[in-house]
């Protein structure tokens, strides 16, 4: 029976501290004293200064998890062609037709002037100036 070196894997772990034959002997491998060849250190410790995490401040009160809250929703008049003629737009019209995500309910929505507009709408969200002049333009009303 033959040994296929191929199947092997996995190598097996070094046996330290098993004498001065086995080249990991005495204090294996770990150099001499200090405090890292007697136990492990957790990667948070800093040499007896306070650590990072208790150094940082608490977050506390209002807004503490801004990164977590949706921001502005932008949508630019070019996108709002998709819409029919005569339609009213508001966050759930726009949800409606997959122009935003359905993480803007209760978020702000403004539109904003990119784009030209073909179809006449009434707007009942905030606009920018262009996009004001682009919707009047095209036959539409600002709400």
């Amino acid at each position: 029976m033959t040994l296929k070196l191929d199947k092997i894997t996995e190598r097996k772990l070094k046996r330290v501290g098993r004498g001065h034959g086995s080249g990991r002997g005495k204090t294996s491998g770990r150099g001499t004293k200090g405090q890292k060849s007697r136990r492990k250190i957790s990667l948070s410790f800093e040499g007896g200064a306070l650590p990072l995490i208790k150094r940082l401040p608490f977050l506390r009160g209002h807004g503490k998890n801004r990164s977590l809250k949706p921001g502005i929703f932008i949508v630019n008049v070019g996108k709002l062609n998709k819409l029919p003629s005569k339609t009213v737009v508001d966050v759930e019209s726009l949800i409606k037709h997959s122009l935003i995500s359905k993480d803007a309910i209760g978020a702000p929505v403004k539109i904003l002037g990119v784009g030209d507009l073909k179809v006449a709408l009434t707007v009942k969200l905030p606009v920018s100036k262009s996009a004001k002049e682009k919707i009047e333009r095209a036959g539409g009303a600002i709400a």
